[in-house]
């Protein structure tokens, strides 16, 4: 017979100890309200600036930092970038840093944007009087009888009334070229730094590239212009002379780079950017002829929350039989709809044993069968795009049961499938695939009553988390990972290790919702 199991809640945070919080105690009592409004702009692109808005001391920025797992006693570094963006060097002591320190990790740990590190540039090189003819010249733009009180919550009004954003600074150029030309080098390195810089992630390739494309420029190319960052020499020039260090450099106009960023970043990330996202089902299998699958219905909701903010189009079926499910696949594969779409998301809650999961008749359906469906072949529409399947079920039922814990799994004389599959079998042999299981082959995935299941609780929380901060979709999976594996059961001895396979060709990359995540 089927069982659904039960487990004790996990703890999911790390205890944070007294002393990192008089750390941040003392740092706080150091810091006035000039500074506190710095470290809460800065923080703009990490918070959501309806939780920041409520901010009135530096304790409150900590608190959300926590929140957002951005910070905590075992990783200091954000707090000592933020501090080091505010030049509040001799507080960087408290957290073991000096500034030298925080430059030299800078390049791989911090997390202030360029764009918003520009912005705070310029709001400290703009003197009161500027302010004022800045406020002057945009009186068309502002709200009637509104008092800027400084130059930050200027740039802030002009970024909620979509007037200023990373990719439009045309606002502050123009103002700048009146008020201070001088304010347009600080504006012109950001955009110099934004032209360059995906030539950072690209790796060598991409210079022989250009070299065929454009034989005389294949000198080399120094991404010089890093926000605030020492040079990095990416690739020497091809006439070095002398063995000299100071290689000759030649940059590409500015509209060749802006025309190779569109390249490069098309051949990296999957396009995400449509008007309608993509489909996502959710297969939520509970009622079974013995027994109930108590708490999927919470893992059910959760995921159409999260993959509604997503920006997909959720469509959720209860209790399927292996027919019904079957025949599921075959409707959505000849669906038209998916040629406008980016993806498509297909989540199936079940119980399940190796490269199989059931219907409500406990009868078996192949993974991997599932999923050619929607192949190139089978389904032209989702050619080139990305599939994710995500299976919350069993796959194995070698486990002892403990009281109140079950398994999404049958029991060995109810099984009709006698081999193990390997996770790569269950792929289609195509490219643009991604299966996340919740465990490994041979073993079983646990849910709590109430809670929902591990899996399902854990990737929901790590796509709300990570996708804001523009994580790409291993990434957020290894995150889950390692939510997972320290979840353990009552007993102190069940554990759990979800394993992603997958024939992606690039980077999967949803794009940042404009509203907060649903929890």
């Amino acid at each position: 017979c089927f069982q659904a199991e039960t487990v004790g809640s996990s703890n999911m945070e790390n205890d944070v100890s007294l002393t990192f919080h008089q750390q941040l105690f003392l740092i706080s009592e150091n810091l006035v309200p000039e500074d506190v409004a710095a470290l809460k702009f800065l923080c703009t692109d990490l918070i959501h600036f309806r939780k920041l808005e409520c901010v009135k001391s530096a304790v409150d920025i900590f608190e959300l930092l926590m929140a957002q797992e951005y910070l905590n006693a075992e990783d200091t570094f954000l707090l000592a970038e933020l501090l080091y963006r505010i030049e509040y060097h001799s507080l960087l002591k408290k957290l073991g840093y000096t500034k030298e320190k925080v430059q030299e990790h800078l390049c791989e740990k911090g997390r202030v944007s360029p764009y918003r590190q520009m912005l705070y540039e310029l709001s400290v090189n703009i003197t009161s009087e500027m302010l004022k003819k800045i406020i002057f010249l945009l009186k068309n733009h502002l709200p009637k009888q509104w008092i800027t009180p400084s130059a930050l919550d200027l740039m802030i009004s002009l970024e909620k009334m979509d007037l200023l954003t990373k990719d439009n600074v045309k606002i502050l150029e123009d103002v700048c070229m009146t008020v201070s030309p001088n304010l347009l080098k600080i504006i012109d390195r950001y955009k110099k730094a934004k032209a360059c810089r995906f030539f950072l992630n690209t790796g060598n390739n991409s210079f022989e590239y250009l070299g065929r494309i454009y034989p005389c420029t294949v000198g080399v190319f120094i991404l010089q212009y890093q926000y605030k960052q020492k040079p990095c020499l990416c690739r020497k020039n091809k006439y070095e002379k002398n063995n000299q260090k100071n290689f000759r450099i030649d940059l590409l106009n500015m509209t060749m780079l802006s025309c190779m960023e569109e390249l490069f970043l098309s051949v990296k990330h999957y396009k995400m950017d449509g008007p309608h996202r993509g489909f996502c089902l959710i297969i939520n299998n509970v009622h079974f002829s013995s027994s109930q699958r108590k708490g999927s219905c919470k893992d059910a909701e959760q995921l159409e929350r999260v993959f509604t903010w997503l920006g997909l189009d959720v469509k959720t079926y209860t209790d399927l039989m292996s027919v019904d499910i079957i025949k599921l696949m075959e409707i959505w594969q000849k669906v038209e709809d998916h040629q406008d779409r980016n993806c498509f998301v297909c989540c199936i809650l079940s119980h399940g044993k190796s490269g199989v999961i059931y219907g409500t008749d406990d009868k078996p359906v192949s993974i991997c069968t599932l999923m050619s469906h929607f192949t190139a072949k089978q389904c032209p529409q989702l050619a080139a795009k990305p599939k994710l399947f995500f299976i919350q079920a069993c796959q194995g039922n070698n486990i002892q049961h403990p009281v109140y814990v079950h398994t999404d799994g049958p029991t060995p004389d109810s099984s009709s499938v006698q081999e193990r599959v390997s996770l790569c079998e269950s792929i289609p042999e195509e490219a643009d695939f991604l299966l996340g299981m919740a465990t490994v082959d041979g073993y079983c995935a646990f849910r709590h009553v109430e809670e929902g299941s591990w899996y399902i609780q854990a990737l929901c929380s790590k796509l709300q988390l990570l996708v804001p901060r523009g994580e790409d979709i291993l990434s957020i999976l290894t995150q889950v990972n390692g939510a997972v594996a320290r979840c353990v059961s009552p007993s102190g001895t069940k554990k759990q290790m979800p394993q992603p396979a997958y024939t992606l060709r690039k980077k999967i990359i949803f794009p940042i919702p404009m509203a907060p995540p649903p929890s």
